[in-house]
């Protein structure tokens, strides 16, 4: 475990950074990474369906609206919005992780071995921890991401649960190709829809929900 957690924290230490420097920057910069990140995640799927090639053809489609939904965030609403997304879904990932591996305990689901009910709350607690101080450092009204009056709680919970459940979408097709990752190329990770399976999913669902409410932090 602890091994495997080194490897994990070193390619966060050196992704991390990267990451936030292509946010920040945003425009051409930020069209650039998308685009990097959407190329590797396509070859990545592509080899995950093997000779499904209308899994293929569907999965790209997803992947392109799914980014396509990541730019208009970032560049066309707000940088905090974007950040926080992000955060949650690092929160549920980590959480997961860590609350897995130390508690243990009944398994979820069988399609992912290594999820646990331990992992699920976990998941949901470190992302309301993190998600929450966010909120009160960078929203205007603590309790609150949108004029509407829109929990935060709940946002908080609903991107978490979503990505969690992305996160078993791509778990189900690995399992059905009888792979343990989409790829190699992030060591202690996988691949990179390994890494990135909650966002993908994230950012197309709370785009509607921004749509529906307005949903922002200013």
């Amino acid at each position: 475990m602890i091994k495997e957690f080194e490897k994990r924290l070193l390619s966060s230490l050196i992704l991390i950074p990267i990451t936030i420097f292509f946010i920040i920057q945003g425009s051409v910069f930020f069209t650039f990474f998308l685009s990097i990140l959407f190329l590797v995640t396509s070859f990545e799927w592509i080899k995950l369906c093997k000779k499904n090639n209308f899994l293929k053809i569907l999965g790209i489609i997803f992947l392109l609206f799914s980014f396509y939904t990541a730019y208009k965030v970032r560049e066309g609403e707000s940088f905090k919005i974007f950040l926080f997304i992000i955060i949650i879904c690092i929160s549920t990932d980590i959480g997961g992780y860590i609350f897995g591996k130390i508690f243990r305990g009944p398994k979820l689901i069988k399609i992912s071995p290594k999820k646990t009910y331990a992992g699920v709350v976990g998941s949901f607690l470190l992302s309301l921890i993190v998600g929450l101080i966010f909120v009160h450092h960078f929203g205007k009204d603590p309790t609150k991401l949108n004029m509407e009056g829109l929990p935060a709680l709940l946002v908080i919970l609903f991107i978490s649960l979503v990505s969690q459940i992305g996160d078993l979408i791509i778990s189900y097709f690995k399992r059905k190709a009888k792979l343990k990752d989409t790829g190699k190329i992030i060591p202690g990770h996988g691949g990179l829809l390994d890494r990135i399976d909650g966002l993908i999913f994230v950012f197309p669902a709370l785009f509607f929900l921004y749509l529906i409410n307005g949903l922002i932090i200013s």
